[in-house]
């Protein structure tokens, strides 16, 4: 069934002009990349894992065009909703919300992050495990920052 969506979303790339088309569902990400020639990527400096169809290929090199599949591997970023101070605990002495590879539920509470004087608890946004955290206890963060990977269960 994803087939048919990647399918969609190759055609109406191709039939368009934007080079790139970002998408989410049943819990992976998939960017979807134009271009003329050919499309090169670093798996193991990107840590992403390429998807290509036999049929999307074979209607891309008609067109002398390439266009390339990527999954990311790790799962879904949680981005930061705002700029300011990233805190892992409530209070110095507590210990980290969150670790690499621990279980989440939706709701549940992640990080802090500091913006004006104001504390605004950032919780999950689907259960799954953490496998990635970015950004260390007290490091200011930008608006759409990744704090944190997760991947979905």
């Amino acid at each position: 069934m994803w087939q048919d969506k990647l399918k969609e979303i190759i055609y109406i790339l191709e039939n368009s002009n934007v080079n790139e088309i970002e998408v989410s569902f049943w819990g992976k990400k998939y960017r979807v990349v134009k271009s003329i020639g050919s499309v090169t990527s670093n798996i193991a400096e990107t840590n992403l894992a390429q998807v290509q169809t036999d049929a999307s290929f074979s209607s891309n090199q008609e067109k002398g065009k390439s266009t390339q599949i990527v999954e990311h591997a790790l799962g879904e970023d949680l981005l930061s909703p705002m700029p300011g101070t990233f805190y892992s605990s409530p209070t110095p002495e507590d210990p980290s919300f969150v670790e690499v590879g621990s279980k989440v539920a939706k709701g549940q509470t992640l990080c802090i992050i500091e913006a004006m004087k104001i504390m605004n608890e950032i919780e999950s946004e689907f259960d799954g495990t953490i496998t990635e955290i970015n950004v260390q206890n007290s490091d200011p963060v930008e608006y759409n920052q990744v704090l944190f990977k997760i991947n979905p269960s």
